[in-house]
């Protein structure tokens, strides 16, 4: 009897799954691919071009600190004030670079966030417009059918929900 109950539940369940409608998603191609990525992407390395432009500066002047130390033309006074003016630079560039990856990382984190928070709300709208049962992100899916991928149908209303300024 209890072997009877199992296989009928089991075949219960099967009836059940077939009956789902299920699509896939690349999250993070989907996020990536929006235009309000793509715009912030551009302000970001327009905002944060004078430090990168400081940093190459500092790059040069340590370069050219290092060849005029290799030539072997100072004096013991003027090899020394040298090797403290690039030490100070090269602090200074530490520091710089260290500053510019904090500030970028934070914004970075904050704009990605924000705009995966808003996808899941697109993709949970979509979902519901379609009449899905399930939608699954690519990276936990072994094979599906390219008709189930939801990525560009949801960039395309993301878009539209969020257009760029």
């Amino acid at each position: 009897m209890n072997k009877l109950a199992c296989v009928v539940f089991a075949l219960a369940s099967l009836g059940i799954a077939s009956a789902q409608k299920v699509a896939v998603i690349n999250s993070q191609k989907a996020v990536l691919d929006t235009a309000e990525i793509k715009k912030a992407q551009v302000d970001l390395e327009t905002k944060f071009k004078p430090r990168q432009d400081k940093i190459v500066q500092l790059q040069k002047d340590l370069q050219t600190i290092e060849g005029q130390l290799q030539s072997g033309k100072l004096n013991a006074m003027g090899e020394q004030e040298l090797r403290a003016e690039g030490t100070k630079k090269q602090r200074d560039l530490q520091r710089i670079q260290q500053d510019l990856q904090d500030d970028v990382n934070a914004e970075r984190n904050d704009i990605l966030q924000r705009s995966g928070t808003r996808m899941q709300e697109v993709v949970k709208k979509l979902a519901e417009a379609k009449g899905l049962d399930i939608v699954v992100d690519t990276t936990n899916t072994v094979f599906y059918k390219p008709a189930f991928d939801l990525t560009t149908e949801a960039v395309a209303e993301y878009n539209k929900a969020y257009p760029v300024k």
